[in-house]
């Protein structure tokens, strides 16, 4: 059995598909925001374009990860945010899928299958309304960043919390 005492945050996606670079500014708020305020010590901020072989290399050892991707949903509504808590059982086919050719759901697949997966695994999942090649967020996009680099941060705290209350 596997030690896991790190914690991963994971943008993911292609800052240069305007929406789909939702997880790249989180990440990167969340990156400034810690040089000013404590987060815990093994927290790792990481970027990643998606493919599952490196998102499974930065989760693996990770006693919690959280990920934040763009995800295309039908109908959709730019900007709203999905929180998914996954886990080691096989998922149903998703709502939403990734804006990436392979998605986070194959994945958190593949990990379950090689018992790869991160102790605790949360997805945040933000709806894009634009995928186009280009930089910068859409309007509805970029005022979810904000909201959910305070949501991640609170994810933190609640699992810190959590690990301190079992500590009696």
């Amino acid at each position: 059995m596997r030690t896991r005492t790190r914690i991963a945050v994971i943008g993911v996606g292609n800052e240069f598909r305007r929406d789909d670079g939702v997880g790249w500014a989180v990440v990167e708020r969340l990156r400034k925001r810690a040089e000013a305020r404590p987060h815990p010590l093994d927290t790792v901020w990481a970027t990643c374009d998606g493919d599952p072989g490196r998102l499974i290399a930065l989760w693996e050892s990770a006693a919690l990860a959280v990920v934040v991707d763009a995800a295309h949903a039908h109908p959709g509504t730019p900007g709203r945010v999905h929180r998914l808590e996954l886990d080691a059982q096989r998922l149903d086919g998703p709502r939403t899928t990734s804006s990436h050719g392979l998605g986070l759901g194959e994945a958190v697949e593949l990990a379950r299958v090689l018992e790869l997966l991160p102790g605790r695994l949360v997805v945040y999942a933000v709806e894009g309304a634009d995928g186009s090649f280009g930089t910068g967020l859409s309007p509805a996009v970029a005022a979810a960043v904000d909201p959910l680099v305070t949501a991640v941060e609170d994810e933190l705290t609640r699992y810190q919390d959590e690990l301190a209350g079992g500590r009696s």
